[in-house]
């Protein structure tokens, strides 16, 4: 079953703009019987806690009332309450989304979650659901002191089927982990590129991959969900039980419960080729023609892939061929360019070593980060001249605040959709008062790439998930019967809308 990210993104490239933004110099007295268990203690089993809960409700304290319900209900290792540990705390790639919450929910199991939505039911208190923390938009994955988040870290157990089709991965996994692991069976996962990011988030909004024109997202590669919903009710979803839900998973976000284990079909790739070179800027308008020429003759064979990216100061050209290769034909274009260095020499070893040279991790201290998407057809015209408009605009705000700027263009393969590009801007900056300037530049260029498309008859309204900023709607891109579609499944199994409600950030359907 193909994942609504690829059913809706025609032919297009999803484009990326990557910001670095300047960095700063108890419950009520009902139980509940059904399917999850009780999730509270007796009051007279444990008197402590019972008069926290007690004072918590009739200070009106819903926040405070929910955390003290929930360790009551599970402890202490699972319920971490003030002083909270501010590792735990800080755990975002980006300093935009550091929040203190009133206390973490650290669940061990989809068991330990179903208690836990039903202590926020409830309390009606708002949350957050963290996988890897990975996403630069302000709450997506955390959330302050009116909230509580769950940090779904603890869930990261990865096993393998005998046979080695099937990979089964809690939320809280990192892709270089759920990749090694794959590895020792001599079979890869699609998933994500980058080692640090979480299962969770990356696999809901689409997941691209170096194998993602052969093999699809993340998420088409997923053979079913386990999932609370908001009732604490534990399901499994896949094309033969609850096929609506499994459908609504692959790209529609996190609106219909929280899920607790992916359980991801493996691909026959083992060996894979790949090589990485810097440019200099002023290589950029060579480097994007032979994108484009690229796009539209090398990327029809499949197993080649390019990760693109200019920076102020550099360009990155990475190139992926699944199989063992020589110079693998399909790169051809870029072959013509001389580079300023090798960062990583023609290889050829496994998915899994690709992780070791590209891994970075988390900062020990996060920068503050943002991105923004836009899609359109492949041109490369269109892509110089967004460029040099790009290029002015994140020159003048990198000289006023030293905030670094990113283009990134992502190819979308006929395999996935209609083949295409989509465009990321990357946002890394400094000073938190600098924020919404260094933002500006990738909101004026994603304009200015709508306003050229749509002139030249290459627009494409689709925006990538994963790549889109706090302020752009993702879902609204998926067509109004999709949409629909998605809105009907959400109140199917979650009739009282906890989730679009409570839920902190996201891309909601109740936003639409």
């Amino acid at each position: 079953m193909r994942s609504l990210a690829a059913i809706s993104g025609a032919l297009c490239v999803s484009v990326a703009l990557v910001v670095a933004l300047p960095q700063e110099k108890l419950a009520t007295e009902r139980r509940r019987t059904d399917n999850a268990g009780l999730y509270l203690l007796s009051r007279r089993e444990n008197e402590g806690l019972a008069s926290k809960i007690t004072q918590a409700e009739a200070s009106g304290a819903n926040p405070e009332a929910a955390c003290a319900a929930a360790q009551a209900a599970l402890g202490e290792t699972i319920v971490q309450t003030q002083p909270l540990i501010q590792t735990d705390v800080e755990n975002n790639w980006s300093q935009t989304c550091i929040a203190e919450p009133r206390c973490i929910f650290q669940p061990a199991s989809a068991s330990d979650v179903g208690k836990l939505v039903q202590i926020l039911d409830d309390h009606q208190v708002k949350f957050a659901v963290r996988s890897g923390g990975h996403s630069p938009n302000p709450g997506w994955s955390s959330i302050g002191d009116a909230g509580v988040l769950f940090d779904m870290s603890a869930m990261s157990t990865i096993s393998l089927s005998e046979d080695g089709k099937v990979v089964s991965v809690g939320p809280g996994a990192r892709w270089g982990q759920v990749s090694t692991a794959a590895d020792s069976k001599g079979v890869t996962v699609v998933g994500g590129r980058e080692p640090a990011i979480g299962v969770g988030g990356l696999t809901l909004g689409g997941g691209n991959f170096y194998l993602t024109s052969e093999f699809g997202l993340a998420a088409d590669n997923v053979k079913n969900f386990e999932a609370v919903l908001a009732d604490g009710t534990i399901i499994n979803a896949n094309a033969d039980e609850n096929s609506d839900l499994f459908w609504s998973l692959k790209g529609g976000g996190p609106s219909f419960g929280i899920v607790t284990r992916y359980d991801l079909s493996t691909v026959p790739v083992y060996d894979l080729w790949y090589a990485a070179y810097l440019y200099t800027p002023d290589q950029a308008l060579e480097l994007l023609d032979a994108m484009a020429q690229w796009q539209k003759g090398g990327a029809s064979d499949l197993r080649s892939s390019v990760v693109f990216s200019i920076g102020l100061d550099s360009a990155l050209v990475l190139m992926t061929y699944s199989a063992q290769a020589e110079s693998p034909a399909a790169f051809g274009p870029f072959y013509q360019i001389k580079p300023l260095t090798i960062a990583i020499p023609p290889t050829n070893d496994t998915v899994r070593s690709l992780h070791d040279p590209t891994s970075s991790g988390f900062a020990p201290t996060p920068g503050r980060h943002d991105y923004r998407a836009v899609s359109s057809q492949v041109d490369a015209q269109l892509y110089k001249d967004v460029y040099e408009f790009w290029l002015v605009e994140a020159t003048a705000v990198h000289e006023a605040t030293g905030a670094n700027q990113t283009f990134v263009i992502q190819h979308v393969s006929r395999n996935v959709a209609q083949q295409g590009v989509g465009w990321t801007s990357l946002v890394d900056g400094l000073d938190e008062e600098d924020d919404e300037l260094a933002r500006s530049v990738s909101i004026t260029t994603t304009a200015r790439w709508r306003e050229l498309s749509q002139e030249r008859g290459l627009d494409i309204d689709f925006l990538y998930m994963n790549d889109a900023s706090r302020d752009q709607s993702p879902l609204a891109s998926y067509g109004e019967e999709n949409v629909q579609k998605l809105k009907d499944v959400a109140l199917k199994y979650d009739p009282t809308q906890l989730f679009q409600n409570l839920l902190n950030g996201r891309f909601l359907l109740s936003k639409l």
